[in-house]
Protein backbone atom coordinates (compact mmCIF):
# COMPACT_ATOMS: atom_id res chain seq x y z
CA UNK A 1 0.00 0.00 0.00
CA UNK A 2 1.34 3.42 -0.95
CA UNK A 3 2.01 5.85 1.93
CA UNK A 4 -0.67 8.43 2.59
CA UNK A 5 0.38 12.04 3.21
CA UNK A 6 -1.90 14.34 5.19
CA UNK A 7 -1.47 18.10 5.21
CA UNK A 8 -2.74 20.37 8.00
CA UNK A 9 -3.75 24.00 7.98
CA UNK A 10 -3.32 25.69 11.37
CA UNK A 11 -5.60 28.58 12.21
CA UNK A 12 -5.61 30.81 15.27
CA UNK A 13 -8.41 29.93 17.74
CA UNK A 14 -11.36 32.32 17.70
CA UNK A 15 -10.16 33.99 14.50
CA UNK A 16 -11.24 31.69 11.59
CA UNK A 17 -11.02 34.45 9.00
CA UNK A 18 -7.22 34.62 9.17
CA UNK A 19 -5.00 31.51 8.93
CA UNK A 20 -1.81 31.58 10.89
CA UNK A 21 1.62 31.80 9.33
CA UNK A 22 3.74 28.70 9.17
CA UNK A 23 5.83 30.19 11.95
CA UNK A 24 3.55 32.07 14.28
CA UNK A 25 4.53 34.17 17.28
CA UNK A 26 1.45 33.74 19.42
CA UNK A 27 1.26 35.69 22.65
CA UNK A 28 -1.45 35.95 25.26
CA UNK A 29 -3.75 38.91 24.71
CA UNK A 30 -3.00 40.19 28.22
CA UNK A 31 0.67 40.48 27.31
CA UNK A 32 -0.05 42.20 23.99
CA UNK A 33 -2.35 44.77 25.62
CA UNK A 34 0.10 45.58 28.41
CA UNK A 35 2.99 45.83 25.93
CA UNK A 36 0.99 48.48 24.07
CA UNK A 37 0.92 50.58 27.25
CA UNK A 38 -2.85 50.41 27.68
CA UNK A 39 -2.82 49.00 31.20
CA UNK A 40 -1.21 46.30 33.34
CA UNK A 41 -1.56 42.63 32.52
CA UNK A 42 -3.98 42.04 35.38
CA UNK A 43 -6.19 44.93 34.33
CA UNK A 44 -6.03 43.64 30.75
CA UNK A 45 -7.84 40.52 31.91
CA UNK A 46 -10.77 42.66 33.03
CA UNK A 47 -10.90 44.28 29.58
CA UNK A 48 -11.03 40.86 27.94
CA UNK A 49 -13.71 39.52 30.27
CA UNK A 50 -15.79 42.66 29.68
CA UNK A 51 -15.82 41.99 25.93
CA UNK A 52 -13.86 45.15 25.11
CA UNK A 53 -11.13 43.34 23.15
CA UNK A 54 -11.39 42.13 19.54
CA UNK A 55 -8.97 40.23 17.32
CA UNK A 56 -9.50 40.62 13.57
CA UNK A 57 -12.98 41.95 14.33
CA UNK A 58 -14.01 39.05 16.59
CA UNK A 59 -14.81 39.74 20.25
CA UNK A 60 -12.63 37.67 22.56
CA UNK A 61 -13.65 36.94 26.15
CA UNK A 62 -11.44 33.94 26.99
CA UNK A 63 -8.34 34.73 29.06
CA UNK A 64 -6.31 31.96 27.42
CA UNK A 65 -6.72 33.41 23.92
CA UNK A 66 -3.60 34.27 21.95
CA UNK A 67 -2.73 36.28 18.86
CA UNK A 68 0.25 37.28 16.74
CA UNK A 69 0.72 41.04 17.13
CA UNK A 70 2.69 41.19 13.87
CA UNK A 71 -0.21 39.70 11.88
CA UNK A 72 -3.47 40.01 13.82
CA UNK A 73 -5.32 43.27 14.44
CA UNK A 74 -5.96 43.58 18.17
CA UNK A 75 -8.33 46.35 19.27
CA UNK A 76 -9.46 47.67 22.66
CA UNK A 77 -12.74 49.56 22.56
CA UNK A 78 -12.48 49.56 18.78
CA UNK A 79 -9.03 51.19 18.67
CA UNK A 80 -6.12 49.17 17.16
CA UNK A 81 -3.14 48.65 19.44
CA UNK A 82 0.29 49.95 18.55
CA UNK A 83 3.33 48.33 20.14
CA UNK A 84 5.88 51.03 20.90
CA UNK A 85 9.40 50.18 19.76
CA UNK A 86 10.94 52.07 22.70
CA UNK A 87 9.70 51.58 26.23
CA UNK A 88 9.24 54.56 28.52
CA UNK A 89 10.06 54.62 32.23
CA UNK A 90 9.12 57.74 34.18
CA UNK A 91 9.51 58.90 37.77
CA UNK A 92 6.88 61.48 38.73
CA UNK A 93 6.45 63.53 41.90
CA UNK A 94 2.70 63.07 42.25
CA UNK A 95 1.02 66.04 43.92
CA UNK A 96 -1.95 65.78 46.26
CA UNK A 97 -5.26 66.02 44.39
CA UNK A 98 -4.51 63.70 41.45
CA UNK A 99 -5.93 60.22 40.84
CA UNK A 100 -3.61 57.34 39.98
CA UNK A 101 -5.78 55.97 37.20
CA UNK A 102 -6.28 56.43 33.45
CA UNK A 103 -9.94 57.44 33.59
CA UNK A 104 -12.35 59.02 36.08
CA UNK A 105 -16.10 59.31 35.48
CA UNK A 106 -16.19 62.38 37.75
CA UNK A 107 -13.60 64.21 35.67
CA UNK A 108 -11.08 64.71 38.46
CA UNK A 109 -7.39 65.39 37.64
CA UNK A 110 -5.34 62.32 36.63
CA UNK A 111 -1.60 61.75 37.02
CA UNK A 112 -1.37 61.29 33.26
CA UNK A 113 -2.54 64.91 32.86
CA UNK A 114 0.91 65.86 34.16
CA UNK A 115 2.63 63.91 31.37
CA UNK A 116 0.93 65.22 28.23
CA UNK A 117 4.24 66.33 26.75
CA UNK A 118 5.50 62.71 26.84
CA UNK A 119 3.45 62.04 23.71
CA UNK A 120 2.99 58.31 24.34
CA UNK A 121 0.62 56.38 26.55
CA UNK A 122 1.97 55.26 29.91
CA UNK A 123 0.23 53.89 32.97
CA UNK A 124 1.07 53.85 36.70
CA UNK A 125 3.02 51.11 38.42
CA UNK A 126 0.84 50.58 41.47
CA UNK A 127 -0.95 53.60 42.89
CA UNK A 128 -0.95 56.44 45.37
CA UNK A 129 -4.33 57.57 46.64
CA UNK A 130 -5.86 60.99 45.96
CA UNK A 131 -4.52 62.62 49.15
CA UNK A 132 -1.06 61.02 49.05
CA UNK A 133 1.92 62.65 47.36
CA UNK A 134 5.35 61.52 46.32
CA UNK A 135 7.24 59.13 44.09
CA UNK A 136 5.19 57.38 41.42
CA UNK A 137 6.49 55.29 38.52
CA UNK A 138 4.78 55.17 35.14
CA UNK A 139 5.73 53.08 32.12
CA UNK A 140 4.69 51.67 28.76
CA UNK A 141 6.44 48.38 29.58
CA UNK A 142 3.76 46.00 30.81
CA UNK A 143 6.20 43.18 31.61
CA UNK A 144 8.34 45.46 33.79
CA UNK A 145 5.32 46.90 35.60
CA UNK A 146 3.82 43.47 36.22
CA UNK A 147 7.09 42.24 37.69
CA UNK A 148 7.41 45.19 40.09
CA UNK A 149 3.83 44.85 41.30
CA UNK A 150 4.04 41.10 41.91
CA UNK A 151 4.12 40.31 45.66
CA UNK A 152 7.15 38.04 45.21
CA UNK A 153 9.27 40.95 44.02
CA UNK A 154 9.06 42.70 47.43
CA UNK A 155 10.22 46.16 46.35
CA UNK A 156 10.77 48.41 49.36
CA UNK A 157 8.63 51.54 49.53
CA UNK A 158 9.43 54.22 52.12
CA UNK A 159 6.92 56.82 53.32
CA UNK A 160 7.20 59.88 55.54
CA UNK A 161 4.11 60.32 57.67
CA UNK A 162 2.96 63.34 59.65
CA UNK A 163 0.33 62.55 62.24
CA UNK A 164 -1.85 64.66 64.48
CA UNK A 165 -0.54 64.74 68.05
CA UNK A 166 2.27 62.71 69.57
CA UNK A 167 3.54 59.30 68.48
CA UNK A 168 4.38 56.80 71.19
CA UNK A 169 7.08 54.17 70.88
CA UNK A 170 4.53 51.42 71.50
CA UNK A 171 2.59 52.53 68.39
CA UNK A 172 5.73 52.41 66.24
CA UNK A 173 6.59 48.98 67.63
CA UNK A 174 3.12 47.70 66.79
CA UNK A 175 3.40 48.79 63.16
CA UNK A 176 6.93 47.41 62.90
CA UNK A 177 5.76 44.00 64.09
CA UNK A 178 2.66 43.99 61.91
CA UNK A 179 -0.98 44.95 62.46
CA UNK A 180 -4.14 43.27 61.29
CA UNK A 181 -5.90 44.62 58.18
CA UNK A 182 -8.94 42.83 56.78
CA UNK A 183 -8.21 39.82 58.95
CA UNK A 184 -4.60 39.47 57.74
CA UNK A 185 -1.49 40.68 59.52
CA UNK A 186 0.85 43.00 57.65
CA UNK A 187 4.45 41.96 57.05
CA UNK A 188 7.15 43.36 59.35
CA UNK A 189 8.07 46.97 58.57
CA UNK A 190 10.91 49.34 59.43
CA UNK A 191 9.64 52.29 61.44
CA UNK A 192 11.56 55.20 63.00
CA UNK A 193 10.95 58.72 64.25
CA UNK A 194 12.00 61.64 62.05
CA UNK A 195 10.89 64.75 63.92
CA UNK A 196 8.92 65.59 67.01
CA UNK A 197 6.82 68.76 66.96
CA UNK A 198 4.55 70.57 69.37
CA UNK A 199 1.36 69.48 67.60
CA UNK A 200 2.49 66.99 64.93
CA UNK A 201 5.13 64.26 64.78
CA UNK A 202 6.85 62.86 61.69
CA UNK A 203 7.98 59.25 61.31
CA UNK A 204 9.30 57.00 58.52
CA UNK A 205 7.84 53.62 57.59
CA UNK A 206 9.24 51.20 55.00
CA UNK A 207 7.08 48.36 53.66
CA UNK A 208 7.29 45.94 50.74
CA UNK A 209 3.64 44.98 50.46
CA UNK A 210 1.15 46.83 48.26
CA UNK A 211 -2.23 46.62 49.93
CA UNK A 212 -4.83 49.28 49.30
CA UNK A 213 -4.13 52.40 51.45
CA UNK A 214 -1.86 50.23 53.57
CA UNK A 215 0.12 52.91 55.44
CA UNK A 216 -2.98 54.92 56.31
CA UNK A 217 -4.77 51.81 57.52
CA UNK A 218 -1.77 50.71 59.58
CA UNK A 219 -1.84 54.10 61.28
CA UNK A 220 -5.57 53.78 61.91
CA UNK A 221 -4.97 50.37 63.48
CA UNK A 222 -2.78 51.96 66.18
CA UNK A 223 -5.01 55.05 66.62
CA UNK A 224 -2.85 57.51 64.68
CA UNK A 225 -4.50 60.20 62.50
CA UNK A 226 -2.55 60.92 59.30
CA UNK A 227 -2.23 64.59 58.36
CA UNK A 228 0.22 64.21 55.48
CA UNK A 229 1.60 61.17 53.66
CA UNK A 230 4.48 61.24 51.18
CA UNK A 231 6.26 58.37 49.43
CA UNK A 232 9.94 59.25 49.33
CA UNK A 233 11.55 56.07 48.01
CA UNK A 234 10.74 53.16 45.70
CA UNK A 235 13.47 50.53 45.75
CA UNK A 236 16.69 52.48 45.28
CA UNK A 237 14.92 55.44 43.64
CA UNK A 238 14.29 58.74 45.43
CA UNK A 239 12.69 61.98 44.22
CA UNK A 240 15.88 63.99 44.49
CA UNK A 241 15.13 67.66 43.80
CA UNK A 242 11.86 67.04 41.94
CA UNK A 243 8.98 69.28 42.93
CA UNK A 244 5.28 68.33 42.84
CA UNK A 245 4.17 67.87 39.22
CA UNK A 246 7.71 67.40 37.88
CA UNK A 247 9.05 64.19 36.38
CA UNK A 248 12.16 62.63 34.86
CA UNK A 249 12.99 59.57 32.79
CA UNK A 250 14.74 56.62 34.42
CA UNK A 251 18.18 55.54 33.24
CA UNK A 252 18.84 52.06 31.88
CA UNK A 253 20.74 51.22 35.07
CA UNK A 254 17.76 52.24 37.21
CA UNK A 255 15.33 50.19 35.13
CA UNK A 256 17.60 47.13 35.36
CA UNK A 257 18.16 47.70 39.07
CA UNK A 258 14.45 47.62 39.82
CA UNK A 259 14.01 44.55 37.65
CA UNK A 260 16.52 42.72 39.83
CA UNK A 261 16.81 44.60 43.16
CA UNK A 262 19.43 42.13 44.43
CA UNK A 263 21.92 43.42 41.86
CA UNK A 264 22.72 46.67 43.61
CA UNK A 265 25.55 47.49 41.26
CA UNK A 266 23.11 47.67 38.35
CA UNK A 267 21.22 50.44 40.08
CA UNK A 268 24.14 52.81 40.43
CA UNK A 269 23.17 56.40 39.73
CA UNK A 270 24.41 57.88 36.43
CA UNK A 271 27.41 60.19 36.58
CA UNK A 272 25.51 62.96 34.84
CA UNK A 273 22.20 63.98 36.44
CA UNK A 274 19.05 62.98 34.59
CA UNK A 275 17.02 65.77 33.03
CA UNK A 276 14.06 66.92 35.07
CA UNK A 277 10.91 68.02 33.26
CA UNK A 278 7.98 70.02 34.50
CA UNK A 279 4.44 69.02 33.68
CA UNK A 280 2.40 71.04 31.22
CA UNK A 281 0.11 72.15 34.04
CA UNK A 282 2.90 73.21 36.38
CA UNK A 283 5.62 74.92 34.34
CA UNK A 284 8.73 75.63 36.35
CA UNK A 285 12.42 75.83 35.50
CA UNK A 286 13.99 72.50 34.74
CA UNK A 287 16.09 71.14 37.57
CA UNK A 288 18.55 68.24 37.63
CA UNK A 289 17.81 65.33 39.91
CA UNK A 290 19.61 65.62 43.24
CA UNK A 291 22.66 63.47 43.66
CA UNK A 292 22.44 60.71 46.21
CA UNK A 293 24.41 60.98 49.43
CA UNK A 294 27.76 59.19 48.91
CA UNK A 295 28.14 55.96 50.84
CA UNK A 296 31.25 57.28 52.57
CA UNK A 297 29.32 59.97 54.43
CA UNK A 298 28.53 59.28 58.05
CA UNK A 299 24.99 59.52 59.46
CA UNK A 300 25.62 63.11 60.51
CA UNK A 301 26.54 64.09 56.95
CA UNK A 302 30.26 64.51 57.71
CA UNK A 303 33.02 62.75 55.84
CA UNK A 304 33.99 59.51 57.55
CA UNK A 305 37.70 59.48 56.62
CA UNK A 306 40.17 60.17 59.44
CA UNK A 307 41.04 63.79 60.19
CA UNK A 308 44.57 65.05 60.84
CA UNK A 309 43.84 65.05 64.56
CA UNK A 310 42.91 61.37 64.82
CA UNK A 311 44.88 60.00 61.86
CA UNK A 312 47.51 57.42 62.97
CA UNK A 313 51.13 58.60 62.64
CA UNK A 314 53.08 57.52 59.60
CA UNK A 315 55.69 54.85 60.02
CA UNK A 316 59.23 56.18 59.79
Amino acid sequence: MAPIFVSYVITCPNYPDKPAKETVMLERLQKIISAAGITSRRASEDLILAGRVTVNGTVVTELGSKADPSVDTVCVDGKPLTIASKKLYILLYKPVGYLTTLDDPEGRPLVTDLLKEVGERVYPVGRLDYNTEGLLLLTSDGEWANQLMHPRHEVEKEYHVRVRGKVHKSQLDQMAGGVEIDGKKTAPARVSMIKEGEQNDWFSITIHEGRNRQVRRMCEAVSLSVVRLRRVRYGMLTMGSLKPGEFRYLTEAEVAGLRDPHQKHAAAAPRTPATTRSSASARTAQRPAAAQKPSHLAANGKHSTPTKRNRPPRKP
